[in-house]
């Protein structure tokens, strides 16, 4: 698979993911997500979709509106082989 075919929103956010994770502070709030990820809230919300679809992530919103998300396991180690700690 080439990078070209990765949509960049999906390696954004699994990178900004794994900088939560790897920061131990638990999930991390959407709007934290969004501007560290640079992508609007609504594909954020998208992309977390297919990646919680995919078992990578977990996502949860309030009544409110608010959410958080977090990687899972089998995200975080996926995040770890593609994002080395340098």
């Amino acid at each position: 698979m080439q990078d070209a075919d990765i949509d960049p929103a999906i390696v954004a956010v699994l990178q900004v993911l794994c900088q939560a994770g790897r920061d131990g502070g638990g999930p991390w709030s959407l709007a934290r997500i969004a501007k560290r990820s640079g992508l609007p809230m609504s594909v954020l919300r998208r992309v977390l979709t297919q990646l919680q679809a995919a078992g990578l992530a977990d996502m949860s919103i309030d009544e409110a509106g608010r959410g958080h998300a977090s990687l899972t396991p089998a995200g975080a180690e996926l995040a770890a082989q593609v994002f080395p700690q340098a």
